[in-house]
């Protein structure tokens, strides 16, 4: 009997114990993390005179982070790409910042981030619409930059300060500030002659869907390796401790139930990488998307020209046509042909242009 007892007594434990639940209390910011990410695949080719070129490429891939602290987000982002070529891959962290956000009229950000710089710099590449950002875009707001500095994705290291003011009787605001103090060196690399480069810009929006904007941009890049032809024809090499960078932006934006429209004018004051190109660069762009099956298919237009010397002779300009597919929400075809004319080249300088690319979401 007490055998039997002692036994009932240990299964009545036995069982009271397996029924209690282990509680792990995780914090909030944890569960405030979220992963995401995408991968962009891509065939581009291209017929100019005596060098024509096609090639299947890994455009990029992105793996981010995004989390909230109490009254702070921030994000990290990594990136791989093809950006020196085929079989060149580069792996780099191109966004990694906090940004306390408590006031929707004065928010502060902190770290490596996009440069307040231009409508289309801050657009995601995915969302971007186009086989790439316009070419003054990538000239003159710190992607593959006239100075020769490396592919930054438009990024620096730096604080910025922005907000929206005057609320209207619905509640959308009316203006929109910001204002960056930056090292003006790139992504991922120090201040090389103590000098800061400052980007500001402001827009309305009269309209729902409109911004009209403006930017500014003065600052240096430290230690410009640059190239020249002398009065011999052979080439020559220079560095210039700290070289000024003075540019301006203008732009306007429609944006809403999947119609875009937008148009840029760039300016740049400054010496580049080439010397033989002077110390002006301008360009400009202008496009149109537009739903053909919402959701599902839209069209798309762009005309674009950059100029490095500021002069026709040496310009390049794109007409562009195109159609943008999406198989469901994270799975989307980009397809684009182009006709370009570049004055830079000795020979002809008409060809055509094909990128289709197929981009995916996680």
């Amino acid at each position: 009997m007490k055998k039997l007892m002692t036994l009932a007594l240990m299964a009545i434990v036995l069982t009271a114990h397996a029924q209690e639940k282990t509680t792990i209390e995780v914090p909030q910011w944890v569960k405030n993390v979220k992963f995401s990410g995408y991968g962009m695949l891509q065939y581009q080719g291209q017929d100019p005179e005596d060098n024509a070129t096609n090639s299947f490429n890994l455009r990029l891939a992105r793996f981010i982070l995004d989390g909230k602290i109490g009254d702070f987000d921030w994000r990290a982002q990594i990136q791989g790409t093809n950006v020196k070529g085929p079989g060149e891959p580069t792996v780099q962290l191109v966004d990694l910042y906090a940004e306390w956000r408590k006031y929707p009229e004065f928010k502060i950000r902190a770290g490596q981030f996009k440069r307040a710089f231009t409508f289309e710099n801050p657009t995601n590449p995915i969302t971007q619409g186009w086989y790439a950002y316009a070419n003054v875009i990538n000239a003159l707001s710190g992607f593959g930059d006239r100075t020769g500095e490396k592919s930054s994705g438009g990024r620096d290291i730096g604080v910025q300060f922005s907000g929206d003011l005057f609320p209207n009787a619905e509640g959308r605001r009316l203006f929109h500030y910001q204002i960056g103090v930056y090292n003006g060196e790139g992504i991922n690399s120090k201040d090389a002659d103590n000098k800061k480069d400052i980007i500001g810009g402001v827009w309305v929006m009269p309209v729902k869907g409109v911004r009209i904007g403006a930017f500014g941009w003065t600052g240096t890049k430290g230690s410009l390796s640059t190239s020249f032809t002398d009065d011999n024809g052979d080439k020559q090499s220079m560095t210039i401790t700290s070289a000024r960078k003075n540019r301006y932006a203008i732009s306007a934006e429609y944006d809403k139930d999947e119609y875009t429209f937008r148009a840029e004018y760039l300016h740049s004051q400054g010496w580049g990488s080439n010397l033989d190109l002077g110390d002006k660069a301008d360009g400009w762009y202008a496009f149109g998307i537009v739903p053909v099956i919402k959701s599902k298919l839209h069209a798309k237009a762009r005309y674009q020209t950059y100029r490095p010397a500021k002069d026709w002779a040496t310009s390049k300009t794109m007409y562009e046509i195109g159609a943008n597919y999406y198989f469901t929400k994270n799975l989307q075809m980009n397809l684009e042909y182009a006709r370009v004319n570049d004055r830079s080249l000795a020979g002809k300088h008409n060809y055509n242009f094909v990128d289709v690319q197929l981009d995916f979401r996680f």
